[in-house]
């Protein structure tokens, strides 16, 4: 019968106060019945013949009285004098050599470094471990974390906004339930299922609602945990996590960020065929194709960059179904602010559809951001309760960064920047089909931003015309056009809005086919993510088409922005008092909301000015 730990901690109790004891035992004994003596002390005391016995080590005598002395028979001191033998002989005193053991301090001379280098090395080895698996013996190991359906704690409740993706993912919960109803027409489970999607719009609270749902096991891990220093430690990774998972079908492998262990191979200065993130991926294709889905075992990955995985890894039979996790719609923000919105305190004022309508392009991880902001702009200013205004503040704060008030401007500098703002906001409601305006500030905020002036689509957009593409341009050069109008003269504050135009325009002309030119063909192909779209790709710019077409796209691309700002410079002639009293009210107020630019939008275009 084995001894639980318990009692064998309890026994080693036992035989420390044993070895305790003994220790006491000892030094309770050499102080009361041994006598430490000088050794002048000791040759009186042997002359005057009081002992009766000694025995002599190369450094000590000890030995023992014929009569206590002190109470104590015994006695021991340092040696001295070399020539002892001859003199003790002398007075009739039986002499014994003793020969001193030194083997317990042999022992520990060698025993003690021996256990300080190996403890060292027990951690050292203990604290690398921890990036290795949890030691030397488990670099092999698989890192996940497994939960099981109380652990998780997220249903299907919990997700809001992707609709479509829960719908997809409810066959897989069913699946898991009850696998042979399931495939009773002899249809099988998809192996894997691939959730894509930009950052943040809830792919790995999705999978961790499957598992929730379904009450089965869920393994947890990135991909990038399955990459080590040790060669062939990311494989042996892949094996131990399918061989957990199948001990405990039906289950569910969750594996989030897929891009950094299924990269396409051959690609990149390090490839090769005994690439380590090669063989990881080599493997898992192994495990892929190695299991039944019928036993109940589903992979679940995420990744935000399918455009880079490998092919083999996307065929039938591997990851068979891909569901897009899109960023929400207006009805799915609103349904993902309620979600965030039941542990706020709101003021009656708080209107979900109107955050809604300001929060195009936000994913659910910008809205329980911008709930929280709210929150905690509500507490700064100690209110009983968060107000539409805080969410206009954090909204602000999130698209146009945080407010500089320290940033002190000249009087010409705020000047020019008034009129700047103003550019942009007089084009925007002179256009048709433009987002109207919704804020024009002159405080600056950011990094570099000296004003802003912020637009409120009011639907959610999926296609853009030419006319439309043309008239966002000129609201982005309204204000340098209006700079220009004014002063005669340009300044750096519009640098981001060149930026911008300047890639609307390239893609017009080689992406979209919209120039007669160059007619409808597609000369450059989007480099950034599918998924991500609003981040500017910094890569080198290869084309695949001549010298002369290229000077051809320059050409077209200068036309348009010209043609642009032209456009812009003449609405703001036609509108010039408006701008000079607008941009004066801007400065008195610093901020302008919709309720004072509705009645800019209804002054009269100037009349004594002719385009």
């Amino acid at each position: 019968m084995p001894i639980n730990k318990k009692t064998q901690f309890n026994v080693w109790y036992w035989v420390a106060a044993f070895f305790g004891l003994m220790v006491f035992q000892y030094f309770f004994t050499t102080a009361t019945q041994v006598a430490q003596i000088p050794y002048s002390q000791f040759e009186t005391d042997l002359q005057d013949g009081k002992i009766a016995e000694v025995a002599v080590s190369d450094q000590y005598i000890q030995g023992r009285y014929k009569e206590p002395q002190n109470e104590r028979p015994y006695f021991i001191t340092t040696r001295v004098q070399p020539d002892l033998a001859r003199q003790l002989q002398q007075h009739g005193v039986v002499v014994t050599g003793q020969i001193q053991s030194t083997f317990l301090r042999d022992l520990l001379s060698w025993i003690i470094p021996v256990a300080l280098f190996f403890g060292v090395w027990m951690f050292m080895l203990k604290r690398a471990g921890g990036g290795l698996g949890g030691g030397l013996m488990q670099i092999g190991k698989s890192k996940a974390k497994v939960y099981v359906q109380s652990d998780t704690g997220v249903t299907f409740k919990d997700v809001a906004g992707v609709d479509e993706a829960k719908d997809e993912l409810k066959e897989i919960v069913d699946f898991l339930k009850d696998p042979v109803a399931y495939g009773r027409l002899g249809g099988r489970m998809p192996k894997g299922v691939l959730l894509v999607g930009p950052p943040g719009t809830g792919k790995t609270l999705l999978a961790r609602a499957v598992a929730g749902e379904a009450g089965a096991p869920f393994f947890s891990i990135s991909g990038s945990e399955f990459v080590e220093m040790f060669v062939g430690v990311g494989a042996a990774r892949v094996r131990d996590l399918f061989d957990q998972a199948r001990a405990k079908a039906p289950a569910i492998i969750f594996i989030d960020e897929l891009d950094a262990l299924g990269r396409a191979r051959g690609i990149g200065p390090m490839a090769g065929g005994h690439d380590e993130k090669e063989q990881t991926l080599n493997q898992l294709l192994v495990e892929l194709d190695g299991f039944d889905s019928s036993t109940g075992l589903v992979l679940l990955a995420a990744t935000n960059r399918p455009e880079i995985l490998d092919p083999a890894l996307l065929r039938a039979g591997r990851f068979d179904r891909q569901v897009l996790v899109d960023r929400p719609d207006k009805g799915g923000r609103i349904q993902i602010l309620n979600v965030h919105l039941k542990r706020a305190k709101l003021a009656p004022e708080v209107n979900v559809e109107q955050i809604a309508a300001l929060t195009p392009g936000f994913t659910g991880a910008d809205l329980a951001n911008l709930v929280n902001e709210a929150t905690l702009l509500a507490t700064r200013r100690k209110a009983d309760a968060v107000a539409m205004e805080d969410f206009n503040n954090a909204i602000e704060r999130i698209v146009a960064g945080l407010e500089k008030r320290n940033r002190l401007l000249n009087p010409k500098e705020r000047e020019i920047v008034a009129y700047h703002e103003m550019g942009h906001a007089l084009v925007a409601m002179a256009l048709p089909g433009v987002d109207p305006v919704h804020k024009v500030s002159i405080i600056p905020r950011g990094v570099g931003a000296l004003g802003y002036t912020i637009q409120r689509p009011t639907e959610d957009r999926f296609l853009m015309t030419r006319d439309e593409l043309e008239n966002k341009m000129a609201v982005l050069l309204g204000g340098r056009a209006a700079e220009w109008l004014v002063y005669g003269h340009l300044s750096t504050g519009a640098a981001d809005d060149l930026v911008k135009v300047t890639d609307i325009a390239r893609a017009m002309v080689t992406r979209y086919g919209m120039t007669e030119k160059l007619g409808h063909v597609a000369l450059e192909k989007d480099r950034r993510s599918f998924l991500a779209t609003d981040q500017p790709y910094y890569g080198p710019q290869e084309h695949e088409y001549s010298d002369e077409t290229a000077a051809a796209v320059d050409d077209e691309v200068r036309r348009i922005v010209d043609a642009t700002f032209d456009r812009a410079v003449a609405l703001l002639k036609e509108r010039r008092n408006t701008l000079e009293t607008s941009a004066r009210l801007l400065l008195e107020k610093e901020t302008l909301g919709e309720e004072d630019l509705v009645p800019l939008l209804k002054a009269p275009a100037d009349s004594s000015v002719t385009v």
